[in-house]
């Protein structure tokens, strides 16, 4: 090194997606060193000067020559750093770059924009699940979900979430918008929300604002044609799904479609009740052929190849899996796992339905949701196997999807969310489907898994909803803020979550009746006037309406201060439009009016 030669520069490199920093050589040191100034002041014969006379001879040398500098000259750097005491060779050199390493790290910031760390978000999305899980224990027997009891030991598990909607298009609406369905004016399948609020901002949509490179596959929103525009992605694959957001024209999981003919097998589990989707059964394909692991796989070969992907922003992957939605088709390995004589039934009172409002009866007994058809078919226990079995082939899936991350660069930087859009009814209170306000229709899975907020595998028993997610993930990616949303993060319940919450769950149907859940109680109130109470402490099956004991009206009259107060007039239905799919327009067919996904 020269007497004047100035060390490289250091830097640190911020990889946003993989949370990590890599030395580099890239700003302007502060103060450059001269190899002079670093080892010891030597005489002219090159031994080191030890004798008093010689160091005072030495200096006066110095001074000399600062007072002979010329003005072009810059003046030396006051020496900030140690001199070595044994030489100046490598000894020097090595005790030089050692003060660097440990001084340098509390003076550089740890991103050279000032700003924290992005996180990656995985957001897994399952269909129609309940709380057969494993670590929520709605199920009185066996599940086998080993791979989501593994994401809960180290997620914050929220026990008492819910759904805005219990069907599909309203409530996935609610989840990508964080507002209500009295807010997006979505209360049905029926509706494609997108040509009736055009300018909504969604969560993909805000993550790419943000700096995001977002991705998916499967079913996120519902009617993928009408809600889902290819501008809202940096890609999705969208190749293999139908309207409703799954596989079924010409797939191998429905080959009728494209021969226009049902295999002489159909329906696979032997009777029909109300549609052809009402099925389920073991099919004659392979595990890799069917629409979830089509879905599951998009998401791994993403995770796998991450130093390729996003350009080196950080990723928000969506990942929808159809199961344990009907029909409820699996691979022959997962029915195997639970033996038709272990199976248990709900309990199902004829009393329960006779504290029940007129109103609440009916969508009991709605088309395609009464227990007594499925009694009578004697298919009652398979059913409920068959659906145990869509579970565990979804978790399956999943389990391979955090795998892929878990070996993955991106594993310690990573939030992931799992939700399911709504419950679903297994013949409690005589209904066999969901859209109904009872628990086991609104209640969900609900996991949020941050990296360094929360303590892993706490437990949350206050009533939290879905659309509340929206708000959570700005908080925790650190994304421009939203107003007007109707949910509120759930950050202060990830630090805390025995924090008490004032704010209830908000669970609307299509024909405006409100279910509204405290972490004790559940209120459900109808357009007729007409309520239902439970107390979960003492009744956790809902059981016993207390609506009429006379404790109950002073809660009553606290909970009615949260039904929406002018909900939304219902959007227009699909069928008022012409949809477009090359130009994702939507055509208005009385006015004519046209409308562009953006």
């Amino acid at each position: 090194m020269q007497a004047n030669q100035i060390i490289p520069p250091i830097t640190v490199h911020i990889d946003h997606r993989h949370g990590r920093s890599t030395t580099g050589r890239v700003f302007q040191q502060v103060c450059p060193i001269r190899k002079t100034e670093l080892g010891l002041y030597r005489g002219r014969n090159g031994k080191n000067c030890k004798g008093g006379n010689k160091k005072r001879s030495i200096h006066r040398r110095l001074q000399k020559n600062r007072e002979n500098r010329t003005p072009s000259q810059p003046p030396r750097p006051k020496q900030i750093l140690p001199r070595a005491h044994s030489g100046a060779g490598l000894a020097g050199m090595f005790r030089i770059l050692l003060t660097l390493v440990i001084l340098l790290p509390g003076y550089l910031p740890a991103n050279p924009l000032g700003k924290p760390l992005q996180k990656n978000v995985l957001f897994i999305a399952l269909d129609d699940l309940n709380d057969w899980v494993g670590f929520l224990g709605g199920y009185p027997g066996k599940v086998h979900t080993p791979n989501l009891d593994r994401l809960a030991t180290r997620s914050t598990i929220f026990t008492n979430a819910h759904c805005t909607a219990p069907v599909c298009c309203p409530s996935r609406a609610s989840v990508l918008s964080g507002l209500l369905p009295t807010s997006t004016g979505i209360y049905n399948n029926q509706h494609w929300w997108k040509p009736n609020r055009p300018n909504l901002r969604t969560i993909p949509v805000h993550f790419r604002e943000n700096g995001y490179h977002a991705i998916g596959s499967g079913k996120i929103y519902h009617h993928t044609a009408g809600n889902n525009p290819p501008s809202e992605w940096d890609e999705f694959q969208r190749n293999f799904f139908n309207d409703n957001g799954w596989i079924r024209h010409g797939s191998p999981l429905y080959p009728w479609t494209a021969a226009k003919a049902r295999p002489p097998e159909f329906p696979y589990s032997g009777i029909k009740l109300y549609s052809g989707e009402a099925d389920w059964g073991v099919l004659p394909i392979a595990e890799d052929k069917y629409d979830d692991t089509l879905v599951a796989e998009y998401a791994v070969n993403y995770l796998s190849t991450l130093p390729q992907q996003g350009a080196g922003k950080p990723f928000f992957l969506a990942c929808g899996l159809f199961h344990p939605h009907l029909p409820w088709y699996v691979p022959q390995n997962y029915l195997d796992l639970y033996p038709l004589e272990d199976i248990f039934v709900p309990e199902d009172l004829p009393s329960d339905l006779e504290d029940i409002p007129q109103p609440g009866r009916a969508l009991a007994k709605r088309k395609g949701g009464d227990l007594s058809r499925l009694r009578k078919t004697g298919k009652w226990r398979s059913a409920i196997r068959h659906y145990l079995a869509s579970i565990s082939f979804a978790d399956a899936l999943v389990g391979r999807i955090l795998t892929a991350l878990q070996n993955s660069e991106a594993n310690r930087n990573t939030i992931i969310v799992l939700w399911s859009d709504h419950g679903w009814h297994l013949g409690e209170k005589g209904h066999w489907h969901k859209r109904t306000l009872w628990e086991e229709a609104t209640r969900i899975p609900f996991l949020i898994s941050a990296p360094g907020t929360g303590k892993p595998g706490q437990r949350c028993t206050e009533a939290v909803s879905l659309v509340d997610l929206f708000p959570t993930l700005i908080d925790l990616c650190n994304l421009s803020p939203l107003e007007n949303l109707d949910g509120i993060s759930l950050l202060p319940w990830l630090h805390d979550p025995t924090k008490p919450r004032k704010q209830p769950a908000i669970t609307i149907e299509e024909s405006g009746h409100v279910a509204i859940r405290t972490s004790r109680y559940r209120a459900i109130y109808y357009t007729s006037g007409e309520w239902e109470l439970y107390d979960h402490q003492n009744d956790p099956q809902e059981h016993t309406n207390l609506v009429n004991q006379p404790a109950s009206r002073h809660l009553l009259g606290e909970i009615r201060k949260w039904i929406p107060s002018s909900p939304a007039a219902p959007a227009m239905s699909k069928k008022a439009f012409r949809f477009d799919h090359k130009s994702f327009t939507w055509t208005h067919k009385k006015s004519g009016r046209v409308i562009k996904g953006k």
